[in-house]
């Protein structure tokens, strides 16, 4: 398969994203690392894009994550591997992937469970990665991103 676009060679993408991946690394945070590339993988899936669950998928196990934990994270409500945190980071995630499905938005009560984990400002950081992957899924999706040959650290 063949990208309708290059993002990296478009003069237009390409000044997007330098500027969006650099605000995304500027995001310094005490959310852990896994509980980020859970959030992101699950989006992904969610979103379709096949580009963004290969790097997620790929980044975390190299990161040290167990594939067992990754293979579940489209069923986590069912899996015993994922921490309270974890799953009210995923509930987090999915509310604010699937915001069109929900009339008003993410329900009050996902909020108040992520609320018991995360402080105000780890709320903040999951709202700007969820926000982020969301934004990465939809340029993908958009223009035909090919999935599988992702390398791990590919994007520094």
């Amino acid at each position: 398969m063949d990208a309708r676009l290059d993002l990296m060679t478009n003069e237009a993408t390409a000044k997007f994203l330098k500027k969006f991946v650099a605000a995304s690394h500027a995001m310094a945070g005490t959310v852990p690392a896994a509980t980020q590339e859970l959030v992101k993988l699950r989006a992904s899936q969610i979103n379709g894009c096949g580009f963004c669950t290969d790097m997620h998928f790929k980044d975390a196990v190299a990161a040290g994550e167990s594939p067992t934990r990754l293979n579940l994270v489209a069923a986590w409500r069912e899996a015993t591997v994922f921490t309270d945190a974890e799953r009210a980071a995923l509930a987090l995630a999915e509310e604010g992937t699937r915001i069109a499905d929900a009339a008003g938005g993410v329900p009050d009560d996902v909020w108040a469970e992520a609320a018991k984990h995360y402080d105000e400002n780890q709320l903040g950081e999951l709202v700007v990665v969820i926000s982020a992957i969301n934004l990465y899924n939809r340029l993908n999706v958009l223009t035909l991103q090919p999935a599988g040959d992702y390398q791990p650290g590919q994007f520094g």
